[in-house]
């Protein structure tokens, strides 16, 4: 691989953005490659909007990812999908969790929360849609919807199973890697 790889996960403070960061960052370093990880936060603590970028190739200079280079976005949220497409590649793919999680100005009804986000990006888009929550909630786990997702991107990224695998059991915290590891698995099958 010579050009450089670029991943954006967004979402909604609160989701799980940081882990799954943290879970891309290591398998990119487990694979060899030069990595570099950036986070924005809007309002995180709020509700606000949370991107991290995760750029990673033989030699990565920068941490931002530019508008149209992302070859994969993963977004815990549809509206955060619809928000940040823009960013993809042509070729890339959105894996976007089917969640609609209101912002302020839509509790506060300053503003509306858009209709049909997936079959909009779905016109322009490769969009890998999934109820993670829904999955998340019939393991007995809300919280691990983001790894679930994680494991749908993963078909869309260049490294085998078993070593995503060894990198969810040395990021998460002890007592969760059991579950970590069935809902990365899920996520894994439901891509399939």
């Amino acid at each position: 691989m010579a050009e450089t790889k670029n991943i954006m996960i967004v979402g909604v403070g609160g989701q799980g953005t940081l882990l799954t960061s943290r879970i891309l960052g290591g398998i990119t370093v487990a694979a060899g490659y030069d990595v570099k990880l950036s986070e924005v936060h809007g309002m995180a603590q709020r509700g606000g909007s949370v991107v991290t970028y995760v750029r990673y190739g033989k030699k990565v200079a920068e941490p931002i990812v530019e508008e149209g280079q992302a070859d994969v976005l993963i977004a815990f949220e549809r509206l955060e999908a619809l928000r940040y497409a823009h960013f993809l590649k042509k070729d890339g793919v959105i894996i976007v969790n089917d969640q609609r999680i209101d912002p302020m100005p839509v509790v506060t009804g300053a503003a509306e929360y858009p209709k049909d986000i997936l079959k909009t990006l779905k016109e322009k888009y490769r969009v890998i849609a999934v109820d993670a929550q829904a999955e998340a909630l019939a393991m007995g786990n809300s919280r691990v919807f983001n790894v679930i997702i994680l494991g749908v991107a993963a078909r869309s990224m260049d490294f085998p199973k078993e070593q995503w695998i060894e990198v969810i059991k040395d990021t998460v915290p002890p007592k969760t890697v059991e579950i970590n590891i069935a809902a990365f698995e899920r996520g894994y099958e439901l891509s399939a």
